[in-house]
């Protein structure tokens, strides 16, 4: 089955150009095209895609506030940050407010179908060290140090290891290799995570290990 996709900017030409690129693709489908945020979040309500690719800077309603509203619905889609540059501040917003990862308008064809996939299969989309270098320019870096450090208190030996590696960005199959676990114990640790941590999704896990000083920044 297709990976659904909707994709969001307020220039038609760009949503021209990533419809056509991942239209190359036989498991990617681009069933919606919105121009805005209000737009966004009605064409989510009403074609239900696996995975949103949001422009951050549009009039009207910009892509934080659609971002909020999405993961605020019923089984909300995986939402991807649109930027034109990796050390855009609005990405940082974007991650706290449930964004799964980013990715740079500019990035090749091949690349941008292979990250949409990774994003899809609920893969973290964000590079370490352009996490560590958002997270560094934050500007309420130590409430936000505090406030990490408090909830990692609550975390097992072990799944701080887990928390560890999702602070790195490593997929579920990598975490796996490197602590001798199955995939589906890792699942099991990253769902009791992010309950236990108040995440949306294992790219806000991430931010907080870098928060936290698991990571080093």
């Amino acid at each position: 089955m297709a990976i659904r996709v909707v994709v969001v900017d307020d220039e038609p030409m760009v949503c021209a150009h990533l419809r056509t690129i991942l239209g190359a693709a036989d498991d990617l489908k681009v069933v919606e095209e919105a121009h805005d945020g209000a737009a966004a979040v009605e064409a989510v309500r009403r074609d239900r895609p696996d995975i949103v690719l949001m422009d951050l800077r549009m009039p009207g309603v910009d892509g934080l506030t659609a971002i909020e509203r999405i993961n605020r619905l019923p089984d909300p889609p995986v939402v991807v940050a649109l930027t034109t540059f990796d050390a855009d501040q609005y990405v940082l917003h974007a991650l706290r407010a449930g964004a799964a990862g980013f990715l740079v308008k500019s990035t090749p064809p091949e690349d941008l179908i292979r990250l949409v996939r990774v994003a899809a299969d609920g893969n973290m989309v964000l590079s370490p060290a352009a996490a560590r270098r958002l997270v560094a320019a934050s500007a309420d870096r130590q409430s936000s140090r505090q406030r990490a450090r408090g909830l990692v208190e609550s975390l097992t030996e072990r799944e701080l290891e887990v928390f560890a590696c999702l602070g790195e960005g490593l997929s579920n199959a990598q975490i796996a290799e490197r602590l001798y676990l199955s995939e589906a114990t890792v699942k099991g640790y990253v769902s009791r995570m992010l309950d236990k941590l108040g995440c949306a999704n294992r790219t806000q896990i991430g931010l907080l290990a870098h928060d936290a000083g698991i990571i080093g920044q």
